[in-house]
């Protein structure tokens, strides 16, 4: 009989054992749900990531010319030495600019392009596509409430701004500005970024941006060093500078590029109608340089200046009309045209633009700057 019972007690320590067992492997389940609940969350948060990087590859810098399959070493070194070190800039470009930088082939030339095309996925978007990257354009502001509710909020980022009009009228004196307010948090109307200001007629003065700095109360010292300037002496300079523009706005976090004037070289170089074709083409290639920047670079402001010349027919009216042509007419973004007001005031007026309506806004250059009347 006593070995009866103990068989008996036995066997409920058994089943006692298999019931914890069964509790710990329904535990176990239990938490595995769980981590397969976190593992699909975190690969859904990873998908809306992927989706939101796909809407605009141009905004994402992180691509670079080795992931291009069949680019060897020695003609990847040639394109980033040409300043071409990003698939942004290879996507954009002619295959033909491409062989002149960079002594490369015209069938390697153009499979470097269509696979760059292809690997950022360039093709159509919709318009709400292009509305919600608009909308999250940056705008720099430019001191003065007037022009800044002008320009819609500032001069933005991502094309062209043309400023043009007659000696004294405050073009250089807003390009200085600009350099100075780029460097402002957004919170104050900037980008929190620095300028590169190509200089053609020798009238950069770091002691202007200094004066502008210190009513703003900004360190001077600090802004002076934000700032990034060369003087170009002709126009295949220039030309030269803004080719190597890339590699500057990648190295020093770039988001101004200013060049003042952008036509004075290439009217005193080519002189008289039988190279006005030719100056033409070379000023038609080089402002394409300067659209292809915007482009790589959607946080990137590019404000040119540009000289007037008079009509001697106009006996009504300004008879000052901006130089360079159609060629450069089309190019610009926006264009404005800066006029002399009355006593210290200046007018700004918006002469063509996608979005802006046509007016007009007053400001004054004071000792610390733009500001209102």
């Amino acid at each position: 009989m006593a070995k009866k019972k103990t068989t008996k007690k036995k066997s409920s320590k058994k089943k006692s054992t298999k019931k914890k067992s069964t509790k710990k492997k329904s535990s176990k389940k239990k938490s595995t749900k769980k981590s397969s609940k976190k593992k699909t969350s975190k690969s859904e948060e990873q998908k809306v990531e992927e989706e939101e990087v796909s809407i605009d590859p141009l905004d994402t810098l992180d691509y670079n010319v080795g992931d291009i399959p069949g680019v060897g070493s020695a003609t990847r070194k040639k394109l980033v030495d040409a300043g071409y070190d990003t698939l942004q800039a290879l996507a954009i470009i002619p295959p033909g600019v491409i062989m002149e930088d960079c002594g490369i082939g015209e069938k390697t030339s153009e499979k470097i392009v269509k696979a760059a095309r292809d690997i950022l996925n360039l093709d159509y978007k919709s318009a709400e596509d292009v509305w919600e990257r608009r909308k999250n354009l940056a705008r720099i502001t430019s001191g003065c409430q007037q022009i800044d509710e002008l320009l819609g909020g500032g001069f933005e980022t991502g094309g062209i701004t043309e400023l043009f009009g007659e000696y004294r009228t405050g073009k250089t004196q807003i390009c200085h500005q600009l350099c100075v307010n780029v460097q402002k948090p957004k919170s104050e109307g900037g980008i929190d970024g620095n300028a590169l200001y190509i200089d053609t007629e020798g009238t950069f003065r770091p002691e202007r941006l200094i004066q502008m700095a210190e009513s703003h109360g900004m360190d001077p010292q600090n802004v002076l060093k934000r700032i990034f300037t060369a003087r170009a002496y002709n126009s295949q300079h220039q030309i030269i500078l803004i080719k190597d523009a890339h590699r500057q706005i990648a190295e020093h976090n770039i988001n101004l590029v200013i060049v003042d004037s952008l036509i004075s070289h290439f009217r005193s170089e080519y002189i008289g109608r039988g190279t006005l074709a030719n100056r033409q083409q070379l000023l038609n290639q080089h402002i394409h340089d300067l659209q292809r920047l915007s482009d790589i670079y959607p946080n990137l402001a590019v404000i040119v200046t540009n000289q007037v010349q008079s009509k001697p027919d106009v006996f009504f009216g300004d008879p000052n009309r901006a130089t360079g042509g159609h060629v450069l007419a089309h190019a610009a973004t926006t264009r404005l045209y800066v006029r002399k007001g009355k006593g210290e005031q200046r007018v700004m007026k918006v002469k063509d633009s996608p979005n802006l309506p046509e007016g007009e806004a007053i400001f004054v250059i004071s000792d610390g700057g733009i500001i209102d009347p």
